[in-house]
């Protein structure tokens, strides 16, 4: 799994945001209707890490505020291998599917707008992305953040790996005697 810890401790990089989408709800009550705006925004510092968060309020300033401080709450670290991906992901998130898959140095991002948000804040630098199904943005994200954080640092696995095979060679079981 992809490693969490306190990003509020490191503040090495800069955190970049983007917001993704700013929606109005309306609520219709006695009195008439109540406006309120809900934002999905996206943050990261551009050196393999995100977060997504989702906020509400009043006002739109405020939803962002709101949704950028979810959204540092549960940043998580992306393995990255020269500006790409180390392997290709699938994710499905309701309805939207996506897939993220690296690219050759010189490709370039090419994705739509919400995928190429995440790209940028993740600080991917050749990447292609495609989304079948659903386009809504909020599914789109929520796809893209649970592929992500499904990812596996390769070179831990190999360790691990590794490790575990030398001790299943090297235990000592002896064999039962048919006595």
């Amino acid at each position: 799994m992809v490693n969490t810890q306190d990003f509020n401790k490191t503040k090495a990089n800069p955190i970049l945001e983007r917001t993704v989408k700013v929606s109005r709800v309306a609520k219709v009550i006695k009195g008439g209707r109540t406006l309120r705006f809900t934002a999905t925004v996206v943050v990261g510092n551009g050196n393999g890490e995100l977060g997504i968060g989702n906020g509400k309020a009043a006002n739109v300033p405020d939803a962002v505020k709101k949704a950028v401080s979810q959204a540092k709450k549960n940043m998580i670290i992306i393995p990255l291998i020269n500006g790409t991906l180390p392997y290709e992901i699938r994710a499905k998130f309701c309805g939207s599917v996506v897939l993220l898959k690296p690219a050759p140095e010189g490709t370039g991002i090419k994705a739509g707008g919400t995928l190429r948000a995440i790209s940028e804040v993740l600080g991917i630098k050749n990447i292609t992305t495609k989304i079948w199904r659903s386009t809504n943005p909020s599914n789109v994200v929520k796809a893209a953040f649970k592929g992500l954080n499904s990812m596996v640092d390769i070179k831990n696995e190999l360790e691990l790996r590794t490790t575990t095979i030398n001790n299943n060679i090297h235990s000592t079981k002896e064999p039962v005697s048919d006595e």
